[in-house]
């Protein structure tokens, strides 16, 4: 089995958790388009909704290069939260793991994704966003591909 999240073209459901500190969880529902150019190039657009609370949506729009055969790659973000975001990836056997820190912050924001394979169109993800040392928020869900 291998991965068909970020290394191929399709589009993605999420659905799961939001976390924050000192808040209970909510739900939280999300879309992912992925897109791939001819020169090893691909756009990720993330959109996050939270359905019964009053957060407002976070939308995540990476632009990466990840040429074949490579396990690493670096990437651009633009998040609705963070601002401008650099993050790198690494692709494992059995899951695809980035980390990323926002540029200029004062705040000294960074996150983390671990997307773990659980099927050939499914995958759990972990992730969350740093404001130095402390977590600030945490996300758990499972994505599902809906062009297979």
């Amino acid at each position: 089995m291998v991965h068909q999240f970020l290394i191929e073209p399709g589009r993605w459901t999420l659905e799961g958790s939001w976390l924050e500190r000192e808040n209970l969880p909510v739900a939280v529902k999300g879309k992912i388009l992925i897109a791939w150019s001819r020169d090893d190039w691909f756009t990720m657009v993330m959109k996050l909704l939270f359905p019964d609370s009053s957060l407002d949506e976070i939308s995540l729009q990476y632009r990466g290069r990840l040429t074949g055969g490579e396990r690493q790659y670096t990437f651009l973000l633009q998040h609705s939260l963070l601002g401008r975001v650099e993050g790198e990836g690494w692709i494992a056997p059995e899951s695809i793991i980035q980390r990323y820190w926002a540029l200029g912050d004062r705040q000294r924001r960074t996150g983390f994704e671990t997307l773990h394979r659980i099927g050939e169109e499914s995958y759990h993800l972990s992730s969350g966003i740093m404001s130095g040392h402390y977590l600030t928020s945490a996300m758990e869900a499972t994505l599902h591909r809906q062009d297979a």
